[in-house]
């Protein structure tokens, strides 16, 4: 399944603990949509978030995200994984 990189920018306010609480709700809503969160990162400083989720398309990833607490993302890359 695809890999996909989601960029949310929310500005001032974006917190870790909100972030969780969100992601959370991502995990409770992705099964209906063939898609799998695996990790997100903050930037509090710069009010971004960036999610890690495998997704057969980059519209399911973003419907889970609408449907689970609203905040979609600003762009979404498909990307590889290296190490």
């Amino acid at each position: 399944m695809p890999l996909y990189m989601d960029v949310h920018s929310l500005g001032d306010g974006v917190t870790m603990d909100d972030v969780a609480k969100a992601h959370q709700a991502d995990l409770a809503t992705q099964g209906d949509h063939d898609v799998n969160y695996l990790r997100y990162w903050v930037d509090e400083s710069k009010g971004q978030i960036f999610c890690l989720v495998e997704a057969p398309g980059p519209e399911a990833a973003n419907t889970v995200h609408r449907e689970a607490h609203g905040l979609v993302a600003d762009a979404i890359y498909e990307v590889q994984e290296g190490s």
